[in-house]
């Protein structure tokens, strides 16, 4: 072949980088920057408080505002975060649920302002709340009236904004939870079965194929990519199945299988994190080898982000990686390179057949919504096996419980290889909340609350209430405010159960010492696990609560989102330690208010431990606070965790200190 015979190309993927943090006019900085550098869309990190309904001046905001990802108040926070961005010309992907109608309304107002043709707006909200309940923790009403909301976003946007994806099934968080590739697969398709019948009668039937076409997903691929490649020819042809099968899609266009990712997470190590940069690699070959389940975005998590929030220069680093790919190799000259592969086909046809069981489980308990307990159940069991699995050591981790003889990293500066947010920006950011609610028309915000309310209480679409709101000054805080008043507020499942699992070995040792220990308190040894301010990521905390339940301990886990005063309470009861779980970076302020508070109580006395993502000087201040242990990503076995709160609450132990 001559050089003027070169294969036709394939278009590459979509580069993004999930990015945002502080403020908006620092995360529009880091936006544009990157734009720069080569990234073809947006994708929209939003911190705790935006995505769960709650202004930065809400006393659950506090530590939480811009830490995770970019607050969003009002209008005026959405005009600063696209400035000088041409929304028109871009493709965002936004990772919102819960409030993914405001949000989206708030785009489409400056989208508006900008003189954009609404109905040339390309993007994704996430807007997946069934996986909020099982692994993610933002959600805020209901199932029932979220699937609702889902619904109300979805006809809004066939009828106005044509070209944007209105829901996008995520099982990338039920991989981070646990989940099997089979219950990955199962799991999200049964969501998006959910999401298809609330849709069904939104539009004529004539009309339902092409939003079906509408529907996309958001996955996870992990470290055993052929495995991972495999389960992403499966979700092609089940999803194809489900579409014709199910709901007689006879066009295939509108059956394809589109997707988004992030690589996974749930493997990034705190030890030899340089090696995180291999996994990341290694995880996007599953995502783009193979041409006929290939992504049409990609985004890739920097080699740090198990330290931290990662610097400009981590996330380019990252964004090299998907342009070389893309760029410099032949990749995308070529036919789908696993086709007629023995190997593959048998592998997608065992993972297939898997799925396909779980789904009509799920189908006999009368869907997703239904089957929300069961599959929460399942996810911490399987991450419990998963933990297991590295504590024993039959799953290799290097750096963890393998080859952990190393050099120091040179990638660690002195800030800790890591960008920290400045903790005067939440100030700042409430300041500018105050200025803006000063100088809005407090009538107009009234009005258009009011209608707001009034289209959820009659079950009208809220969608053009919401973009009238948007446009009237009204906050996130006030307009969650709303849904919350009309349809309630859930507390989801934690999926661990009183009942002891018979899934760990090798706890005698520990069910003795627990009894012991026991027996000198003349009560059994009570541990709380509590989840203080807004980080849903709980998959830690029901590991611990799994395996404190396991050995004996009596345990009060009641699940996320709880203010340090709740906490408090609970520790009235008789906790003889109180374990805490931040994952969100917002472990300073939340932990000396609780420490505060246990001390004005008279609860000085009852250690507390603390785990999370938490580098070595917020460590240090942590235990100045008079916290008893700190643990971090690279404390995985949990036993010698156990072991510490057995001493903790020990009377002998405090007796010889």
């Amino acid at each position: 072949m001559t050089e003027t015979q070169m294969p036709q190309r394939d278009k590459p993927w979509l580069i993004r980088t999930y990015a945002g943090h502080s403020t908006a006019k620092a995360s529009n900085e880091l936006y544009r920057g990157n734009l720069a550098k080569g990234q073809t869309g947006l994708s929209v990190a939003f911190d705790l408080p935006t995505q769960t309904g709650y202004d930065s001046d809400h006393i659950l905001a506090r530590g939480e505002v811009g830490k995770v990802g970019v607050p969003v108040c009002h209008l005026g926070d959405m005009r600063a975060l696209f400035q000088d961005i041409p929304l028109e010309q871009m493709n965002t992907s936004m990772t919102i649920n819960a409030t993914a109608p405001w949000l989206l309304s708030l785009y489409i107002a400056v989208a508006e302002e900008q003189g954009a043709d609404i109905s040339k707006l390309q993007g994704t909200v996430q807007n997946d709340l069934i996986k909020e309940y099982l692994s993610r923790g933002t959600y805020i009403c209901p199932p029932k009236p979220s699937l609702k909301l889902i619904g109300d976003v979805a006809e809004y946007c066939y009828t106005n904004v044509p070209k944007w994806n209105p829901m996008n099934v995520c099982s990338y968080h039920l991989q981070e939870a646990g989940a099997t590739p089979e219950q990955e697969l199962a799991f999200a398709l049964a969501t998006a079965t959910a999401v298809l019948d609330e849709l069904k009668t939104r539009v004529p039937a004539e009309d339902f194929p092409t939003l079906v076409g509408r529907i996309s997903f958001f996955v996870n691929a992990g470290i055993r990519f052929v495995t991972e490649m495999c389960k992403m020819r499966a979700f092609v042809d089940l999803w194809d199945e489900i579409c014709r099968d199910r709901y007689s899609v006879e066009d295939p266009k509108y059956r394809r299988f589109r997707y988004g990712v992030q690589v996974n997470s749930l493997g990034l190590t705190e030890q030899q994190p340089e090696n995180n940069v291999y996994r990341i690699l290694i995880e996007m070959l599953a995502v783009t080898l193979s041409k006929n389940a290939r992504a049409r975005a990609v985004q890739l998590p920097a080699w740090n982000e198990a330290l931290g929030l990662p610097r400009p220069w981590d996330q380019q680093w990252s964004m090299r990686m998907q342009q070389i790919m893309a760029y410099e190799t032949d990749l995308l000259e070529y036919d789908d390179l696993f086709d007629g592969n023995p190997a593959v086909d048998a592998k997608v046809e065992v993972l297939k057949a898997g799925a396909r069981a779980e789904l009509a489980n799920i189908d006999s308990m009368g869907g997703a919504v239904e089957a929300i307990e069961y599959m929460k159940g399942r996810l911490v069991d399987s991450n419990a096996e998963r933990l297991n699995r590295i504590e024993r050591g039959e799953t290799v981790v290097v750096g963890v419980n393998k080859f952990t003889h190393g050099e120091p990293s040179p990638l660690m500066d002195a800030e800790g290889g890591i960008m920290t947010v400045d903790p005067a920006m939440e100030q700042d950011q409430i300041g500018r909340l105050s200025a803006w609610r000063d100088e809005r028309n407090d009538g107009e915000v009234r009005a258009a609350l009011a209608d707001l309310r009034a289209a959820a209480a009659e079950g009208r679409n809220v969608m053009p209430a919401s973009i009238a709101c948007a446009k009237a000054g009204v906050t996130t805080g006030e307009w969650a405010a709303q849904m919350r008043a009309v349809f309630g507020e859930y507390r989801g499942p934690t999926g661990v159960s009183r009942s002891v699992s018979n899934k760990t070995e090798g706890l005698e040792d520990l069910r003795e010492a627990v009894n012991m220990v026991s027996d000198r308190l003349g009560t059994r040894l009570r541990f709380l696990v509590g989840k203080p301010g807004l980080d849903g990521h709980s998959n830690g905390a029901e590991q611990i609560a799994f395996r404190a339940r396991d050995c004996g301990m009596e345990i009060d886990y009641e699940g996320i989102r709880l203010t340090p005063e709740q906490i408090v309470d609970a520790a009235r009861n008789g906790a003889h330690v109180v374990g805490l779980s931040i994952l969100s970076g917002s472990h300073i302020p939340l932990v000396e208010d609780l420490m505060e508070r246990m001390r004005a109580d008279g609860l000085g006395h009852v250690p507390v431990i603390v785990g999370g993502i938490i580098p070595d000087e917020d460590a240090r201040r942590l235990k100045v606070m008079g916290v008893a242990q700190v643990y971090t990503p690279k404390d995985f076995k949990l036993n010698t965790i156990m072991r510490d709160i057995v001493t903790l609450a020990d009377p002998a132990s405090v007796a010889a200190e």
